[in-house]
């Protein structure tokens, strides 16, 4: 093991969660539905801390193991969750009462997100977090930038594809894709993009004036 994957591992391990996390990590996992690592959680729990975020969207509510981090220290904060899956949504309801949350203080919305999206006030959320159908990634992320306010960030994890998005010889649709996102917000003028190695990947946007 190198250096570099040393400290990749030590980052995993690193970052605290509470009981109900957990419980939301184990849960997930058992029913097949990929949580964020612990390390990108523990960045969506310091990026509402770090920016004063509290209007909170996301794409992809799982069984709230995203919507848990993203709560965790913004007792202020209102979260908005979209998935198409109402089942899965069920558990995150439940766990994110049990971990203190107030139902006024979020809402699940239970549809498919290109059609929901449109539909929501633009300029109106501080933060979007996209951990949806990868293939609709590019939808997503034009769809999302109008409804962020001006220095709101996107924040969407997965970036790196396991690795693949780095590899020339990783060609299969997905990685296709994250490649073309990545270069197409590369120099784009609405956005400040930042790439970082953290879970397998995590891609901000922050949208400029």
């Amino acid at each position: 093991m190198t250096k570099y994957e040393s400290g990749w591992q030590y980052t995993e391990q690193y970052p605290n969660e509470g009981d109900t996390q957990v419980k939301a990590r184990r849960l997930s996992l058992e029913i097949g539905v990929e949580p964020v690592s612990r390390a990108i959680a523990a960045q969506l729990s310091a990026i509402p801390v770090m920016t004063g975020a509290t209007t909170l969207l996301e794409i992809g509510t799982g069984v709230g193991v995203s919507g848990l981090a993203l709560m965790r220290y913004v007792p202020e904060a209102h979260l908005t969750s979209l998935d198409v899956e109402a089942e899965t949504q069920k558990h995150a309801r439940q766990l994110l009462i049990e971990s203190g949350v107030a139902a006024s203080q979020f809402r699940l919305v239970a549809g498919d997100a290109k059609q929901v999206l449109p539909r929501f006030n633009q300029d109106s959320y501080d933060l979007i977090h996209i951990d949806g159908e990868k293939r609709d990634l590019l939808d997503y992320v034009e769809l999302s930038l109008p409804l962020l306010r001006v220095g709101g960030t996107i924040v969407i994890p997965h970036a790196l594809a396991g690795g693949k998005v780095a590899d020339p010889a990783s060609r299969d649709e997905v990685t296709t894709l994250i490649r073309d996102l990545l270069a197409t917000v590369q120099d784009a003028e609405a956005v400040v993009p930042a790439l970082s190695p953290v879970g397998d990947g995590l891609l901000t946007l922050t949208r400029r004036q």
